[in-house]
């Protein structure tokens, strides 16, 4: 390659210095694959091009169902505590019955209790005041446990019982629960069987029935032993029947000292 300069005749300075100009030009290669023109202007780096949109008619993909069932399942597994339930309880927000309660509706009683008391879903006077059978029903829900020595504020744990709902919410215009709202705090029930640890569970009412022994007909089911949770379980008349149909309260006091003999064989 031909050059403007015999480099056989350049001494070291001369070499240096003009090395020495070209690097003050700009130049970081001695030698190039190709040549290099450092005075032309940069081109413009190219935009990227936009995703194409999908065609108008092109069909939906399929969105993955949303399960409340499994987020009530997720929201449990972590509990350990009945104030941790609670506190999940409250933060569940799938369940539209919630948006139209006052309060949640958790529990009462004694936590230590041999018994637990299983009832459908809060009222008007429970949803106003936060606590489980404070109406009418539950004022007679106590009178029918005082007859047998038993009741939400004794002393004595093993004379104690402990209530709670299906549900922890107030249905509008106190309706019967759906079986979807049913289904989604099932899980939050069961955990708090398993916190609470009951020796018996009494189910009042037809709801309660379907929730927890997945039948109805508590007509037919009042009275008869069953298992749930790992746990025996009497269902009763609710004391709101009771009220309107006080004819079985016959039934109701035969149930209860059917309780009382279960509760002394398992002493």
């Amino acid at each position: 390659m031909e050059s403007g300069f015999d480099t056989q005749a350049l001494d070291y300075h001369t070499a240096r210095a003009l090395l020495e100009w070209q690097v003050e030009l700009g130049a970081t290669e001695a030698i190039l694959d190709a040549p290099f023109n450092r005075y032309e202007t940069p081109k413009e780096t190219p935009k990227a091009k936009k995703a194409a949109l999908p065609p108008a008619d092109a069909p939906a993909v399929p969105q993955p169902a949303f399960d409340p069932v499994a987020e009530a399942k997720s929201a449990v597994k972590p509990v350990k505590t009945l104030e941790e339930l609670r506190g999940a309880m409250h933060a569940f927000e799938h369940c539209q019955l919630k948006k139209g309660a006052r309060n949640l509706v958790f529990s009462d009683g004694n936590p230590a209790a041999r018994v637990m008391i299983i009832g459908e879903a809060p009222g008007r006077e429970e949803d106003r005041i936060g606590k489980p059978f404070v109406g009418r029903a539950g004022q007679l829900l106590d009178r029918m446990f005082e007859a047998i020595d038993m009741g939400r504020e004794v002393p004595l744990s093993k004379d104690a019982i402990y209530i709670t709902n299906v549900l922890p919410w107030r249905p509008p215009q106190n309706r019967d629960p759906k079986p979807d709202e049913i289904a989604m705090l099932k899980p939050f029930l069961e955990r708090h069987v398993e916190i609470v640890a009951p020796d018996v569970i009494v189910l009042m009412g037809n709801i309660s029935c379907m929730a927890v022994l997945d039948k109805k007909g508590i007509t037919r089911l009042r009275g008869q032993w069953h298992e749930a949770f790992g746990k025996p379980v009497l269902p009763m008349f609710h004391p709101a029947y009771l009220l309107r149909q006080p004819h079985a309260k016959r039934e109701a006091w035969a149930d209860l000292l059917s309780l009382k003999s279960k509760l002394e064989e398992s002493v």
